[in-house]
């Protein structure tokens, strides 16, 4: 992990048809495109990851935890790469959807 960004994006929650929650924030602009570039490299020497996703290293406030960023197009078609925040990280940050959640990924 060599790369380093920052973004601040809103948590939000999805739904899902069983009644699962999980909470996001989406990450778009420059940053996103950093994402996108780095996931296409690695793509490209053979060390691509399922669903195009890429292994980070997340950090909001104190907490730091390893997960994957997932790439997303909504509707209009724009893009960006959702980042899953657990609820441990949830609960010590204080952070609630629709809240700005300041973040740093390490990949």
């Amino acid at each position: 992990m060599s790369e380093q960004i920052a973004f601040t994006g809103p948590l939000w929650v999805w739904t899902g048809a069983k009644g699962g929650v999980w909470h996001f924030v989406t990450i778009t602009g420059a940053a996103a495109g950093q994402l996108t570039e780095t996931a296409l490299m690695r793509r490209l020497e053979g060390l691509g990851r399922g669903f195009g996703s890429l292994k980070v290293s997340a950090t909001i406030g104190g907490s730091t935890w390893q997960t994957s960023v997932f790439p997303q197009k909504d509707a209009a078609g724009s893009t960006g790469w959702l980042l899953p925040v657990k609820a441990a990280v949830r609960k010590a940050e204080g952070l609630t959807a629709g809240e700005p959640a300041e973040l740093e990924l390490r990949f």
